[in-house]
């Protein structure tokens, strides 16, 4: 299972609606790559993928991601934490 931050939320939010705007059928698919968490634009979910609704956006995330999808600076990177952990503190 998947918890999202307020932060993180936002972002992803801001990332969907700024890549509509080039392709309004573009989705952001979450996925693990070099074991890192990622933010990608996709034509298509993947085999095996679930639907998260969000307030404004409907995201896909790979099979067997858990936890909590969080952001930390610089950069508004993405990151996954153990699900329960703190959420990090927004610097801005």
């Amino acid at each position: 299972m998947l918890e999202f931050t307020g932060w993180a939320k936002e972002i992803l939010a801001k990332a969907d609606a700024a890549a509509r705007r080039f392709n309004p059928d573009v989705l952001i698919r979450l996925t693990r790559q070099g074991g890192v968490v990622q933010a990608i634009l996709a034509e298509a979910p993947a085999d095996g993928d679930t639907a998260v609704s969000l307030p404004t956006m409907t995201l896909y995330v790979e099979r067997g991601l858990e936890g909590l999808v969080d952001i930390e600076e610089p950069h508004d990177r993405l990151v996954l934490r153990p699900a329960g952990s703190t959420p990090n503190t927004r610097e801005h």
